[in-house]
């Protein structure tokens, strides 16, 4: 099963948790907790979020 299957669908309403912008991408904490990011900031904070084991949906 691919993570996107299992998370909600972004809307426009969803917003970039850095900057306010339309969110295009959701990271998935180890935690379980989400941060959702525009795709300038995915981009910015992917490689770290990897490396944390953050689950990135779709891929920026």
């Amino acid at each position: 099963m691919n993570i996107a299957d299992a998370l909600p669908v972004l809307t426009r309403q969803d917003r970039c948790d850095r900057c306010r912008a339309t969110a295009q991408v959701r990271a998935v904490l180890p935690a379980g907790n989400d941060l959702l990011f525009c795709e300038h900031h995915a981009r910015k904070h992917a490689p770290r979020l990897r490396e944390i084991g953050a689950l990135l949906s779709p891929e920026p």
